[in-house]
């Protein structure tokens, strides 16, 4: 099976993408890059180089629906003609704004963030979204944990992992343990559990770090001998990565930890403490890692919860 990585340029801090062509009928793409000129002719580039053409995809494969995934998802759909979309049940960054969601801004509100912070946060996500063109429910078909992307050389094992977001996918190809892992796992950085509604019940909260733990140790269970992850280099020694992750996921957690005082903090606090600094997406997603951590904590009874108003607020466990 040939698997030939692309890398897209984004407008995003994280830096160029890659997708991952698989050279073999019925012809899959995963992942597509964001809706950008820049990564529309990056991809055409790659596909030439591989000897081949957009209208020749039959498959999008997405790992998950963040802009500098699945951005351009769309536009290879129309222009392939005859190319099917496949992404998790449980994404919903394809289909809509995930700050534009009522359940969203109540998430926000209860980590404690001020109105005009969370109306700050919509405003500047009303930038990102225009590098992806949603779907409609009928548009995509769903990817199911344990099935198969069947190929005429073999086939790719389909693994729900998530952790990043609800919906996110790996696939692994068991005759190498071979897997692409989308943002699951990178070399360089830790994923970051972006804060989402749970997909069965959006009163709640997706309990994104404990999941994403579990996906890694699931990964682990594999023996993987080659990841591909959505950003960087491939990783090569997924046991050290794994112990590396584990480690600093600990190492934050205390910190987290020794943050929440008796007079208690949320989620907002604690993310200011931990990331004075941070500004525009960043104070998103350092809203994101402290509800994580905290939900973990408090899941591990290491720290207590309370509910002040519609806020939730973390309290150092008495010592008597």
């Amino acid at each position: 099976m040939r698997i030939i990585p692309i890398s897209l340029p984004t407008p995003f801090y994280i830096g160029p993408v890659n997708v991952y062509l698989i050279a073999e009928d019925p012809l899959t793409i995963i992942d597509t890059g964001p809706k950008t000129k820049e990564a529309a002719d990056a991809l055409r580039s790659g596909l030439r180089a591989a000897g081949f053409l957009i209208s020749d995809l039959r498959r999008i494969v997405l790992t998950h629906a963040h802009e500098d995934h699945c951005g351009l998802a769309r536009s290879l759909r129309d222009e392939a003609k005859n190319a099917e979309v496949f992404v998790h049940e449980w994404e919903t960054g394809h289909r809509h704004s995930r700050l534009e969601y009522a359940e969203h801004r109540e998430l926000l509100a209860r980590a404690g963030v001020p109105e005009d912070e969370i109306e700050t946060m919509r405003r500047m996500y009303e930038g990102v979204r225009v590098y992806a063109d949603s779907f409609a429910d009928h548009e995509y078909s769903p990817l199911w944990d344990e099935a198969e992307l069947e190929f005429d050389s073999g086939s790719l094992r389909i693994l729900h992992t998530p952790g990043h977001t609800p919906g996110s996918c790996s696939f692994m190809r068991e005759a190498d343990r071979t897997v692409i892992a989308g943002d699951c796992v990178l070399k360089r950085i830790t994923p970051n559990p972006v804060l989402s509604p749970d997909p069965i019940d959006s009163s709640k909260r997706f309990p994104s770090l404990a999941e994403y733990l579990v996906s890694l140790a699931r990964l682990r269970a594999f023996a993987p001998t080659l990841v591909y992850g959505g950003h960087g280099d491939p990783v090569h020694d997924y046991e050290e990565l794994f112990n590396r992750y584990f480690r600093n996921i600990r190492e934050r957690q205390a910190q987290v930890i020794g943050i929440v005082t008796k007079d208690g903090a949320t989620a907002w606090d604690v993310s200011r403490a931990m990331f004075p600094e941070a500004n525009d997406v960043h104070r998103f997603l350092a809203v994101s890692e402290a509800v994580a951590h905290l939900d973990l904590a408090h899941s591990e009874g290491k720290v207590d919860l309370e509910l002040s108003g519609a806020r939730e607020v973390y309290k150092k466990i008495s010592a008597d």
